[in-house]
Order: structure tokens, then C-alpha cells, then sequence
């Protein structure tokens, strides 16, 4: 067992399939921390209606984050990179430490190359992801260009129960963009596994998605 006192860590999902994923890695990088889960499938549905994140859905992610805290969560994850600017702004209400899913992800992107592929299968979520690489980026006055890419058709094959579509749009999108870049983010958190079924040889250049280096930065945080 570790020797630093565990500590205690809560997941914010908008979807339920996200802790299973998440459960996985914690499992792996966290023993000896205690975690738990809260879900809230509204917020996403009401991020997809609204074709982004309204007040009203942010000002309810930020009561969940106060909420975690209240729970006695010391570092909070928020899983849903469509939430981002929702989680920056809970910083200021909680002394928690608040992570957003995509974060480590835009700042290994960012060291890996200057040409950056981002690829999401909502809007919602492929804006929130850009904007973060290109502040992250210019907060450590690098120079990068960023190739989005959204995957048309890959969200609605999910919802309709057919993951193996979803998959292989992503699959294509992806083998279409290894020409162009350095290095590819994924933009939600959902779409790791999609990597996970390719070859080495599909992946010329690095495919980050955002899970694992989030629970990595979660255990140097904790002292793991």
C-alpha cells in the first residue's frame, strides 16, 4: 500500500458507458485512492439540443463539482470535453482541484508536434478541444496549426446502438489524417477504444485520447 494518505476522487461523467472505461484505468493507476462516480445524462443531451453549452447546463455542472467536494472529493475529473469552460469556471467556487478530461491530453499534443489533428464526432465537443490546444499553446508561446475534423454520422450511429459504424468512421476519418499532422487528439473520451482495435501500422503518427493521461495526471496529483 501506499504511503501518502489516500485520497479521495470523484468522476463526473455524462454518460453512464463512461464508468467502465474509467473504472479500468483507476483500477490500474489509482490503487490505494478512493474514488467514485456521479452521472448526469442530462447535461449532455441538453449540450446536443442546444448545439453547445448553455448557462443554465454549466451553472449545473458546477453544482455537481460542489456537490463532489462536498462529498469530500479532493481532486474532481470531469470526463465530458463538450464541459470545459463549465469545469474552469468551478475552480473559482471549490478548493478541490478540478481537472478537465482533455487538458493533459492538449499539453502532450502540444509537445509532440506542431501540426495537430483534432477529431471529434460532436461540434459540441471538437470547438471546446481546439480552443483548449490553441490556449494551451500559446500560454507556453508555441506555434501549432490545428486540422479539425468532425466525423459525420459516427454520434447518431451510437445513439442508434451501432457502435461498430461509429467505429469505423472514426477508423477512416483517422487514416485520412495520419498523412497530415504530427500527432492526433481525440476529442471525446468515448472514442479511445476506437485506436485500441488498430494495428501499429495504422497509426503513423501518435493518437492521444484524453482518459488515460487524465487518470496519469489524477495519480501524479495524489502522490501516487
Amino acid at each position: 500500500r501506499n504511503k501518502h494518505m489516500s485520497k479521495s476522487i470523484a468522476l463526473l461523467h455524462t454518460s453512464a458507458t463512461m464508468i467502465p472505461v474509467f473504472k479500468a484505468l483507476t483500477d490500474e493507476l489509482l490503487q490505494g485512492e478512493s474514488t467514485f462516480n456521479m452521472v448526469d445524462e442530462s447535461l449532455l443531451r441538453d449540450i446536443i439540443r442546444d448545439k453547445g453549452l448553455s448557462e443554465p447546463t454549466a451553472a449545473r455542472l458546477i453544482g455537481h463539482v460542489m456537490a463532489a467536494e462536498q462529498a469530500g472529493a479532493e481532486i474532481i475529473l470531469v470526463s465530458c470535453s463538450s464541459m470545459g469552460r463549465a469545469v474552469e469556471r468551478s475552480r473559482e467556487q471549490c478548493n478541490a482541484i478540478v481537472l478537465r478530461v482533455d487538458e493533459p491530453m492538449a499539453d502532450e499534443a502540444i509537445a509532440t508536434g506542431s501540426r495537430i489533428g483534432v477529431i471529434a464526432t460532436l461540434p459540441s465537443t471538437l470547438r471546446p478541444t481546439v480552443e483548449l490546444i490553441q490556449e494551451r499553446a500559446a500560454a507556453q508561446n508555441k506555434v501549432v496549426s490545428i486540422e479539425s475534423c468532425l466525423v459525420e454520422g459516427a454520434f447518431e450511429a451510437v445513439l442508434s446502438g451501432n457502435g461498430a459504424k461509429h467505429d469505423e468512421l472514426i477508423k477512416a476519418k483517422l487514416k485520412e489524417l495520419v498523412g497530415k499532422v504530427d500527432v492526433i487528439v481525440l476529442a471525446q473520451a468515448s472514442m479511445a477504444r476506437v485506436t485500441d482495435s488498430m494495428s501499429e501500422a495504422e497509426k503513423p503518427v501518435p493518437i492521444l485520447s484524453s482518459p488515460r493521461l487524465a487518470v496519469e495526471r489524477i495519480r501524479d496529483l495524489a502522490g501516487g
